[in-house]
């Protein structure tokens, strides 16, 4: 088998679990131009790639719609199983697919968050044609899984593949860690801590963190937080923490990509919260051995949140509400858990599901490769 991957960009985040691929298969690559154009999504360095084909480029049209030019030639590549982003709003995908069917050997899977259970009636049916056009889809949840299995789909052609990150780098960092005080050092209490790690945008709601820490001191817990990371939100949320008068238990750390650093900061706080959807926030703080909290309105949530295992790598509280918030964040600290064993299983879900080496297991049962 000769595999061929395209997809709209070559995010930094992937890197390893391309690397893991490319050094599985033989492998033709092809990206976006977005990768070259660069932008605020941090890219990986292709050329770490064996065989890289070049950059599609993308021409948008309407809303969402656009073409990637230079797609169908990879048709005419000695190809014969190609693992492309399952976009519908990709006209230039839909083509390449139909055009797929007709030629002798030639096969397509998606990768592709799939279903998330808010699609219109009108999406559903487009959604039900695209993801037909191929031989089977690889998603990045189980309860996307689910939802299309409900709308007719062979359980037998999806495939849950989850996501990851930096996983052998940051378990070397995980190995060298041990408690240390930096969070009493900088703070200088024993609050109980908070930490968010990602970019500081409105969608993550970080604004709702702040009135949940200001809601629990009147009720006598006093918490600290620590945001690791910038973003267009920034401003508004150091503007807030004045407001609220918590200036002395916000610690905004700034952007970082040094995971001996970060991996510091989230081992040794409490709790991660991220009330808007949660994404790979929740793989990075579990990593680590932090457990997370965030909505549990799942058809408005990130795949990721799958991680979260109610009462042992974290919870859940009703989304937009500041008050169940607070409740959840009050009632994780008052079970006295282990924080050891909160580790743990933290590392557990991680080691188990969210890593190159799982994903690259789901791929070779899926594409049927021994």
């Amino acid at each position: 088998m000769k595999l061929c991957c395209f997809f709209n960009i070559a995010s930094h985040y992937r890197r390893e679990i391309y690397l893991e691929i490319d050094k599985t298969f033989n492998c033709v690559w092809a990206f976006g131009d977005e990768t070259r154009k660069g932008g605020d999504i941090r890219q990986m360095d292709i050329s770490l790639l064996r065989n890289f084909f070049g950059f599609l480029q993308n021409h948008y049209f309407v809303r969402n719609w656009y073409w990637q030019k230079g797609v169908l030639a990879l048709l005419f590549k000695e190809v014969d199983t190609y693992l492309v982003l399952g976009e519908p709003y990709c006209l230039s995908t839909w083509v390449f697919c139909v055009l797929a069917k007709l030629m002798p050997k030639k096969r397509v899977f998606f990768w592709t968050h799939g279903w998330y259970g808010r699609e219109s009636f009108v999406k559903r049916i487009m959604k039900k044609f695209f993801f037909r056009l191929g031989n089977g889809v690889f998603l990045y949840g189980n309860y996307a899984r689910e939802l299309m299995i409900k709308e007719g789909f062979s359980p037998e052609k999806l495939w849950t593949i989850h996501n990851s990150l930096a996983y052998g780098e940051q378990l070397k960092s995980r190995n060298r860690l041990t408690p240390s005080p930096v969070y009493g050092k900088y703070f200088g209490n024993n609050n109980k801590t908070l930490v968010f790690v990602g970019r500081l945008t409105k969608v993550k709601r970080l604004d709702m963190v702040l009135d949940a820490m200001a809601l629990l001191r009147e009720r006598g817990l006093d918490l600290n937080l620590v945001l690791i990371g910038n973003g267009v939100a920034g401003y508004e949320l150091e503007a807030k923490t004045r407001e609220l008068g918590l200036n002395k238990n916000v610690w905004f750390y700034g952007a970082c990509y040094e995971e001996d650093k970060i991996s510091e900061l989230i081992y040794n706080a409490d709790l991660c919260v991220s009330p808007g959807n949660i994404g790979l926030t929740v793989i990075h703080a579990l990593m680590f051995g932090c457990p997370c909290i965030t909505h549990d309105d799942f058809k408005n949530q990130m795949p990721e949140f799958e991680a979260i295992i109610p009462g042992k790598t974290g919870a859940f509280f009703a989304r937009g509400s500041v008050d169940s918030l607070a409740r959840a964040i009050d009632a994780w600290f008052s079970e006295k858990r282990s924080r050891e064993e909160i580790r743990q299983a933290c590392y557990a879900e991680i080691d188990t599901s969210w890593n190159p080496d799982f994903q690259i297991g789901v791929l070779k049962r899926g594409l049927g490769v021994k």
